[in-house]
């Protein structure tokens, strides 16, 4: 007993470690501390009560080499700066902007990349009372405030998005289930909008708003049951995946409003959820401690991984270090310059979808795929997982040896976990070679389960358009910048045979109470058995408060807490070299009183 304690006594001041370097097979991964951004004042933050801390980037192109911006919330702060990433030390003294807020507080932000310049740019910014604020940090200006009065929905915006390729309209999502779809030239009105049914399907209604003039918004989602946490567009901009409290993701075709497929997570919401590169799968994470991987095309589960010992915050793929592999497998020397000049080149991540397609096409030669994602949790861990060909394709022959990733059928949950299986029936995670391997390192929380898909398609109710929406798909979801005439012309009618029957009714939604123990086992929610757990590349815990933010950019990846702390961690061989004069970082900025 003795024993155990002490072992217990080591081995938790080891895990409580922050660690600020990391090695995967690509080389070591480094944090640059003279690349921290936060508050200017460095006051520590009371995280209590706040909403979680996001961070947006933007390049504006300009001349100068330096055209990267950040937007980052803290608490009822909101700043914008110049970012310099490895390059140089980051000047916390110098926001371009800075903004506090009274009453409410930024909940997120998303810029438009279509139309920044070094001159002006226009970012959304979304709060904890439901308004949504449409800004120009570098002109310093306000431009428009959309559900001032709070007249559209009064609960807090979860997530906020421009539509991809498109200038003027983007998509909010509240904690109430629903989402809007907003166009910035045009007003939301002094009443509360009235709205009438476009088409609904099984737990999801979508309406549009009903006035003499066309006003915002545009659009109603109504979207199964609980907050709506987050919502990602397709790399194509077609299709629109959403994560709900009700542990459901589900994936809609945006234009045409219809369902594509959905899953169920094994136990409570789903919290984040982001695509790969060449769209092809979906990865969420949430309350049941795991990352799960969904197939697009098949609408299923293939893959699940455990490594989080509680909530999963955010999920992102990286695509600096997606790999496609042509032959045999290359062997890798020399410098780390050398190496990454391969592996994390601008052309390399630009050309991941095309040499994807590949592995479907009629070329017998070998291909080796692998897909590297990583998730960030509540447990101030970083996790990177390597999604590999054995598990996208499991009854094709492998081309080559396996990487670190760990891949295997289990069935319960590793022993020690903090509740019960109703999956599971007590057996020990077992190969398929009937051998017991070890259990899986760092993952001592119970993996509930993971999302899964019942690739059905929601049955829609066929029926003359409704007046005004035929007006309305033309004018308001067409505006996007299409290379192809073509295109506009099939998506001005993509919302044919739409219900017309009159319904008034903010909340007609075809709601299913669904019964976890009946989901549980089929294809909306496989058990743990039935599909494989993949083990974490690295997991390692990198901060003192819960983590809320993973970017991966072209030379480093950008973590962040709930302390406000923004963190550049280099790739390797990307490591900058300390300024000549370093940046000074002040309690009160005009007294210049040192830390």
């Amino acid at each position: 007993m003795l024993l155990s304690k002490m072992a217990a006594e080591g081995g938790g001041k080891e895990m409580n470690e922050i660690k600020t370097q990391f090695t995967t097979r690509e080389g070591l991964y480094k944090l640059l501390s003279h690349s921290e951004y936060s508050r200017p004042n460095r006051v520590p933050f009371n995280s209590q009560g706040s909403n979680p801390v996001r961070v947006s980037f933007v390049n504006v192109n300009d001349q100068s080499g330096n055209g990267d911006r950040l937007c980052f919330n803290v608490g009822r702060e909101l700043y914008f700066y110049i970012y310099k990433g490895v390059r140089k030390a980051a000047d916390l003294s110098k926001p371009i902007d800075k903004r506090i807020y009274k009453g409410t507080q930024p909940t997120c932000h998303d810029f438009n990349h279509l139309t920044a310049t070094a001159e002006s740019v226009s970012l959304l910014v979304g709060f904890s009372a439901g308004q949504v604020q449409l800004i120009d940090p570098i002109k310093k200006e306000t431009s428009k405030l959309f559900n001032e009065e709070r007249l559209i929905d009064k609960s807090r915006v979860t997530c906020v998005k421009w539509v991809p390729g498109s200038e003027s309209l983007f998509l909010v999502a509240h904690s109430s289930g629903n989402m809007y779809l907003y166009n910035v030239e045009h007003t939301c009105g002094t009443t509360a909008p009235h709205y009438q049914l476009l088409k609904q399907g099984e737990s999801f209604a979508v309406h549009t708003c009903k006035s003499k003039s066309t006003r915002n918004p545009l659009l109603k989602w109504t979207v199964g049951e609980g907050a709506l946490n987050e919502f990602a567009f397709s790399p194509d901009g077609k299709f629109l995946a959403c994560v709900s409290q009700d542990g459901f993701l589900r994936v809609f075709n945006f234009d045409s409003v219809e369902l594509h497929g959905t899953m169920k997570s094994y136990f409570g919401g789903l919290l984040c959820v982001c695509w790969s590169p060449d769209g092809k799968y979906i990865v969420t994470g949430g309350e049941d401690d795991l990352v799960t991987v969904w197939s697009f095309v098949d609408c299923r589960v293939i893959a699940r991984g455990h490594g989080h010992k509680s909530w999963v915050s955010v999920v992102a793929f990286d695509p600096y270090t997606t790999s496609v592999e042509e032959s045999d497998p290359m062997e890798f020397s020399g410098s780390d310059e050398d190496f990454q000049d391969l592996h994390f080149g601008r052309d390399r991540a630009n050309s991941t979808q095309s040499r994807l397609s590949k592995r479907n096409s009629t070329d017998s030669r070998p291909v080796s795929v692998t897909y590297r994602f990583g998730s960030v949790g509540q447990d101030t861990q970083l996790c990177l997982w390597d999604l590999t060909e054995d598990i996208l394709f499991p009854h094709q022959p492998l081309s080559r040896a396996r990487t670190h990733t760990n891949v295997m059928n289990a069935t319960s949950p590793p022993a020690g976990s903090g509740g019960t299986n109703p999956g599971s029936n007590g057996n020990s995670i077992t190969t398929p070679g009937n051998s017991v391997p070890p259990p899986l390192p760092r993952s001592n929380s119970l993996p509930h389960s993971a999302v899964s898909n019942a690739g059905s398609k929601s049955s829609v109710m066929d029926g003359a358009i409704a007046s005004g929406v035929s007006k309305f798909a033309t004018l308001s979801l067409h505006d996007r910048k299409e290379r192809h005439h073509e295109k506009d012309h099939k998506r001005n009618h993509s919302m044919g045979h739409i219900s017309s029957k009159s319904s008034d009714k903010l909340n007609l939604v075809t709601k299913t109470k669904t019964d976890p123990a009946k989901t549980l086992g089929t294809p909306l929610c496989p058990r743990m058995e039935d599909v494989p757990l993949l083990e974490p590349l690295i997991c390692k815990k990198i901060a003192h408060e819960r983590l809320t933010v993973l970017i991966f950019l072209e030379d480093c990846i950008v973590t962040a807490c709930q302390e406000g702390f923004i963190c550049t961690w280099a790739r390797p061989g990307k490591v900058g070299f300390l300024p000549s004069v370093m940046a000074f970082q002040f309690l009160d900025p005009s007294k210049k009183e040192l830390l």
